[in-house]
């Protein structure tokens, strides 16, 4: 189909970008010379993960069971399921690994080990476990210092779990903007994550993976020297955050949103369009950031920013763009009924899942869909 065909709105996926940012990340690891695992929750897509692969990733990194499930079943084995595991998702894991998938689990307690170990040997199989590393005060994991370290440790006991490494990562690289701020903060990453694996090693534990990661981290580190493997995701579609903080060029955006504009309130300089946060997402990632971008950037249909026109309220299925500048009073004229427009998100993980297809863009200007999914 061509885009003109499409019905509004749609998740659009421009391929040549998008696959320059799987070369460029792809490189950049190679160039350090560590594995890179792709965290696969960006896209949900079979597709796009099999252009990942294709350019020498190496497994894949999932935020829930589901697309473990479903990525498994597509042909790809080595899966580390990159949050807490609980008790109740226990059973699904075990059902993964009968069926031969190379699943790795996380924890950061020892409540969480010590159910693991006593749900493997209750089953019968041993599972391969992570520990996840706070190395930046951002959201869960344990300290590389903490005795808890330790204690975890101990606790995957064999033969229902056995210790397979750490990970972490590096969220609060979000809050940075400035390429000395992230340079450092990728050191502190893969710094504290490797003194972690050699506090273990030391206390006589196996420590094969040292997994760390995110975008900004990944474009800026310096060297991951005591790093087997990379993680990161948004960098294959990048968003409005990612340009924020300055690792990603506006038109490096690969995924944006083909709306329709439906109406007017011409004496405010609003265009309505028919992309509301049901399509956008309510992600206003970029509002405490440099630039407030609404809840989206205006492109012509080609994809072209159109640099003061945002997405800068919406409702459900509406959504109004203006000019941040001025108020343009021929807004009716500027952008009439009927005008397909494209809108570059905030963040590109919760755009993406509120669609169930991409439409991929190839250079000829066709679109071929591609299904995603979505679930836990």
């Amino acid at each position: 189909m061509l885009i003109q065909d499409l019905m509004t709105p749609a998740a659009m996926l421009d391929r040549a970008i998008m696959q320059h940012n799987i070369d460029t990340m792809q490189g950049r690891m190679n160039q350090l010379g560590v594995k890179f695992r792709p965290h696969v929750k960006t896209s949900k897509c079979i597709e796009v993960v099999r252009a990942q692969v294709a350019a020498g990733a190496e497994g894949i990194t999932v935020s829930t069971l589901k697309e473990a499930e479903e990525f498994f079943s597509a042909g790809f084995n080595d899966i580390l399921y990159a949050v807490g595991m609980v008790p109740t998702k226990l059973k699904p894991a075990l059902g993964l690994i009968r069926r031969g998938c190379d699943l790795k689990i996380l924890t950061d307690s020892v409540a969480s080990a010590s159910a693991i170990s006593d749900f493997g040997r209750e089953h019968g199989v041993t599972f391969q476990v992570l520990i996840e590393i706070d190395t930046d005060d951002h959201r869960s994991g344990i300290k590389p210092e903490s005795d808890q370290l330790l204690e975890v440790a101990h606790a995957l006991k064999a033969p229902g779990a056995k210790l397979a490494g750490v990970m972490t990562h590096a969220g609060a690289s979000y809050d940075l903007n400035e390429s000395s701020a992230l340079t450092a903060m990728a050191e502190q990453e893969r710094s504290r994550c490797v003194a972690a694996a050699d506090r273990l090693r030391q206390a006589g534990f196996p420590c094969q993976m040292v997994s760390v990661g995110s975008t900004p981290t990944g474009l800026s580190a310096a060297s991951l020297e005591g790093v087997t493997e990379f993680r990161a995701g948004v960098y294959v579609f990048f968003d409005l955050v990612m340009h924020n903080i300055g690792v990603c060029r506006m038109d490096d955006i690969a995924l944006s949103i083909l709306t329709t504009v439906i109406g007017h309130q011409e004496e405010k300089g609003w265009a309505i369009v028919d992309a509301g946060w049901m399509a956008t997402s309510r992600d206003r990632g970029t509002q405490r950031q440099k630039i407030d971008y609404g809840y989206g950037q205006v492109c012509d249909v080609h994809g072209k920013p159109l640099d003061a026109y945002r997405v800068t309220s919406a409702n459900q299925e509406h959504g109004i763009i203006s000019n941040v500048v001025e108020v343009d009073r021929d807004i009716a004229k500027t952008f009439p009924v009927g005008t397909m427009l494209r809108i570059l998100p905030n963040h590109a993980c919760a755009t993406g899942a509120q669609f169930s297809s991409f439409h991929a863009i190839s250079a000829n200007g066709q679109t071929t869909e591609w299904p995603r999914f979505n679930g836990w």
